[in-house]
């Protein structure tokens, strides 16, 4: 079995469609779906079954997609341990993180990991908690800093859980408003407020429209930004105001006030991995660089 139409395989089994697997290898459908078509010939197994323009995987296709991941992780293990010998640490990491960890966690990580281990390589990305989770499950990333309250993509028995810390979401207001005080703050006194958003249905987006629906009100949003620093001079500006996870608001670089919420939310930052096989010595090495990470940053975010 060629382990690159099992990747194909596994990465149906997790999309969903043969046009989202062409999306994900920079193929067209057509050159996936003759891959797949090569890999029942070399199973001599009937793996997809189509209905109409849909496809799905039989019995069979589930049973070899999950087997396939233990067996494309375990020959990452064997390889890195060739080229190092099991000795050090070796190889490709394929990281992925949310925007405000790439700088507070991951980068430091990475900085550490390359002066004591230089056959190791950290490729660093930023995916947000509805990106990463999926990525990791393709085998597009080896490990990724998420959140475990995502509500929308739940964590399930497939992935390994290592929790890392808690980051408090705070409410964050240009510099001069007269609500720019300390102490925690009711978020329903603000339901007249222009608000900043995240993009649609990603987690932090999610999350401010939830937490402002049970203040009774729905928010007036006038700006939405994938990236905080956006986010942040908008509300510098005077044009917003915004609920961002405390590694996000850096109040030095910018000018804006930070004020915790009267009821406390926070989000809880945890590393994950596929479950199965042990890690191989290179994914061990950033998981292990990434525990005391947050508690010991200091580089400012983005």
């Amino acid at each position: 079995m060629n382990p690159w139409r099992l990747r194909l395989l596994t990465q149906l089994d997790t999309l969903g469609t043969i046009r989202a697997v062409a999306q994900a290898a920079s193929l067209s459908p057509s050159s996936v779906s003759q891959q797949l078509s090569v890999l029942e010939s070399e199973t001599r197994t009937q793996l997809i079954e189509r209905t109409g323009r849909r496809v799905r995987l039989t019995s069979a296709g589930v049973i070899l997609a999950q087997r396939a991941r233990a067996l494309l992780d375990h020959m990452d293990s064997v390889e890195a341990e060739l080229r190092g010998f099991g000795e050090e640490p070796s190889g490709l990491v394929r990281l992925g993180a949310f925007q405000s960890a790439v700088h507070t966690m991951a980068l430091p990580a990475a900085q550490r990991l390359a002066s004591r281990h230089p056959h190791l390589q950290v490729q660093l990305m930023e995916l947000e908690p509805h990106q990463s989770v999926p990525a990791l499950r393709v085998g597009d990333a080896d490990l990724v800093i998420t959140t475990t309250d995502f509500g929308e993509l739940p964590l399930g028995p497939d992935l390994d859980l290592v929790p890392l810390d808690s980051d408090p979401v705070l409410l964050v207001l240009p510099p001069r408003h007269p609500a720019a005080g300390r102490g925690p703050v009711d978020l329903a006194a603000f339901a007249d407020e222009p608000w900043a958003f995240d993009i649609p249905q990603s987690y932090m987006a999610n999350l401010a429209l939830r937490l402002c629906r049970q203040a009774r009100f729905e928010p007036r949003i006038v700006g939405r930004f994938s990236n905080y620093t956006l986010t942040l001079q908008h509300v510098e500006a005077g044009l917003a105001v915004a609920l961002l996870p405390a590694l996000a608001a850096h109040t030095a670089r910018y000018q804006v006030a930070t004020r915790e919420l009267a009821t406390p939310v926070s989000r809880t930052i945890t590393a994950a991995l596929r479950r199965g096989t042990p890690p191989r010595a290179a994914v061990r090495a950033v998981l292990d660089e990434l525990r005391p990470a947050l508690r010991t940053a200091s580089t400012p975010v983005e």
